[in-house]
């Protein structure tokens, strides 16, 4: 190769590399494009579901959501997933952020970025009333579990012995248990206090339970793709500004206040350590 030829390669190179520095800045795209992307549960109350009355998706993450978009003067554009959804679409591009009920951990770390916890949940289970009161009793229950979860992998580490049989999400886990093809189905607290309160039918509602114990805690971070410095520093920033201002009590409440359909006590904070 001549040097002219070497000089040229080399300014075109530099120009991809600046392009793609340009490219990658996804906050700046988004801003663009003038819409937000967000991966969330269309089926797992209360952190994302359709109503039925308005046939959107709300849920607690979903306001999350509005309130990212809002601040970025975009629209909102709302994905549906699943818990092993999650991760493909944040690494295809099909979405900006995973709000999801998303648990931080290492092993997806190394795929996606996470942002400051804004919920705090464990590892329970919902049972036949009466049926389960103890982790004890674990490794002999044959178990349904959300592929792809925390949950999962904490019972396959821990509860080896436990038959365990995945499902894409939760509701369908719920049917199983409700069909007897399993015996407890297991998703995090609140999820199942939520799924829970769905039944309309308050004797069909009373046959079930989330016994007290739980065997991990978790924290719930905003998923989003690796090298966005910029736009996982937005994300923060205005999760802990939503705290600051009173709105994401606000939100906590909404979904899960005395007067909701899963009143839960909030025992975390936006920014706790």
């Amino acid at each position: 190769m001549t040097l002219k030829k070497l000089i040229t390669a080399t300014a075109a190179a530099a120009a991809l590399l600046t392009s793609g520095a340009v490219w990658a800045d996804r906050l700046q795209d988004i801003k663009k494009a003038g819409v937000l992307r967000v991966a969330a549960f269309d089926g797992n109350p209360p952190f994302g579901f359709v109503d039925p009355k308005s046939r959107k998706i709300v849920g607690l993450d979903v306001d999350y959501a509005h309130e990212f978009a809002q601040r970025l003067g975009v629209k909102l554009q709302l994905v549906p997933t699943n818990p092993a959804n999650r991760v493909p679409l944040l690494l295809s591009g099909k979405v900006d952020l995973v709000l999801a009920n998303f648990t931080i951990t290492e092993e997806r770390s190394k795929q996606v970025n996470f942002s400051i916890p804004y919920f705090a949940s464990g590892t329970q289970f919902l049972a036949p009333k009466g049926k389960l009161t103890s982790a004890e009793q674990l490794s002999g229950l044959r178990i349904g579990v959300d592929k792809g979860t925390t949950n999962e992998i904490v019972l396959r580490q821990n509860y080896p012995q436990a038959t365990l049989v995945a499902y894409d999400d939760t509701p369908f886990a719920f049917t199983a248990l409700r069909n007897g093809n399993v015996q407890a189905i297991s998703q995090d607290g609140p999820k199942l206090v939520g799924l829970l309160a769905t039944i309309k039918d308050a004797k069909e509602r009373a046959k079930w339970e989330v016994p007290a114990f739980t065997i991990s805690s978790d924290y719930i971070g905003v998923g989003l793709p690796k090298g966005e410095t910029a736009l996982t520093d937005f994300v923060n920033t205005t999760l802990k500004e939503l705290e600051a201002k009173g709105r994401a009590g606000q939100i906590y409440d909404a979904w899960f206040g005395p007067k909701s359909n899963t009143p839960l006590t909030r025992n975390f904070k936006i920014g706790e350590k």
